[in-house]
């Protein structure tokens, strides 16, 4: 009867990502891919291509100018993408947008789907398809309401409340370890989304230290909210490592109540915590490494200048990753306690709660 539950719950979950409203959504700009068949003038600061489309029409294409210069030189056989627009007399040009990376980025992503369900079996394969499922949530949910206007703190909550049960169950199945580790993410991220704004606001952080927040502003004018933004990325990446703790310190506690009956609910409580501070060691640092990793050439712009630390991490676009950071850690550190709490004491509200529904 499970097999048969899982299998209906992980078709619902492929139809709804990949409905058809969906799948016919199309781009609305104007550019297409192509591939770079001849070279027919080339210069030190510019080139002229002929190129060919997906419906094997030839086009004559333009890369950079005497005035501008061209910063790349593309070879035949490449594919390119080209952005069409019209001249001031109203005749159509082509220019070279940028490299087309979709193949290669395609490869990739069979190959970690392969490596994934080869190495991981079925839960490995489940764990891809609730990995879609969290991206339709994000492009279809929280970035739409977003940018119509709506509270983005809220927005991501909401959409990570609709991410952690299906994706939680897609990965570890429908047991009592799964329903923890649901109930201890939700409680751990909405308390991260509230120190997030704290902090954001006492660091008075607007959102604008990122150059991609330039163009949402020219493009979005003032609809806007940059620092809701900002708290909303604190929340959807602290999210996608929140899963690994609330998982593995629900899976200890059960462990050691089925290893040994006799221990004491405080004593089960102390010899998770003791598994859960190694965790939370390694997460940490883990979540410190990447957001530096990330930060690297800004990290080295810094560094090259000679400003004192003290310095550096007065700029916003530092200040920022510092807040990221230490905001998400201090959710990662949150959440173990929080979760060995409700997975010791589980059983013992479930059994006051069915006592208060017959007394009732």
């Amino acid at each position: 009867m499970r097999v048969i539950i899982k299998i209906l719950f992980t078709a619902c979950i492929v139809f709804f990502i990949f409905s058809p409203q969906v799948i016919s959504a199309q781009s609305l700009d104007n550019t297409f891919r192509a591939t770079i068949i001849a070279i027919q003038e080339e210069g030190d600061a510019y080139q002229t291509l002929l190129v060919q489309d997906k419906d094997s029409n030839e086009i004559i294409v333009q890369n950079g100018n005497n005035y501008t210069g061209v910063t790349k030189k593309y070879k035949v056989g490449e594919r390119i993408v080209v952005t069409e627009f019209e001249d001031l007399q109203g005749e159509k040009e082509y220019v070279v947008s940028d490299y087309d990376r979709s193949r290669g980025l395609l490869y990739l992503f069979i190959f970690f789907v392969m490596l994934v369900a080869l190495i991981g079996g079925a839960w490995g394969a489940m764990s891809v398809v609730g990995m879609a499922f969290s991206f339709f949530v994000i492009f279809r949910f929280i970035l739409p309401q977003i940018l119509e206007g709506n509270e983005a703190i809220t927005t991501a909550i909401l959409g990570s409340s609709l991410i952690i049960p299906v994706n939680f169950t897609l990965s570890h199945g429908l047991k009592r370890k799964t329903f923890i580790a649901i109930i201890s993410t939700v409680i751990t991220i909405t308390i991260t989304g509230f120190l997030a704004n704290f902090f954001v606001a006492s660091a008075h952080l607007t959102g604008f230290a990122a150059e991609e927040s330039s163009f949402l502003l020219t493009i979005a004018g003032d609809t806007l909210n940059f620092r809701g933004i900002l708290l909303a990325g604190i929340i959807i990446s602290t999210l996608g490592v929140l899963d690994d703790i609330t998982i593995s310190q629900a899976s200890i506690v059960s462990e050691l109540q089925s290893a040994n009956k006799k221990l004491k609910d405080i004593d089960i409580f102390a010899k998770a915590m003791n598994v859960g501070r190694d965790h939370i060691a390694s997460l940490v640092n883990t979540l410190i490494l990447v957001y530096t990793g990330a930060s690297l050439p800004l990290l080295l712009l810094f560094t090259h200048s000679g400003q004192s630390y003290m310095s550096a991490l007065n700029f916003e676009i530092v200040s920022e990753e510092v807040v990221r950071t230490l905001v998400g850690s201090i959710g990662l550190v949150l959440a173990v306690p929080i979760t060995t709490c409700i997975a010791v004491y589980f059983d013992t509200f479930l059994d006051r709660l069915k006592k208060i529904i017959v007394v009732s």
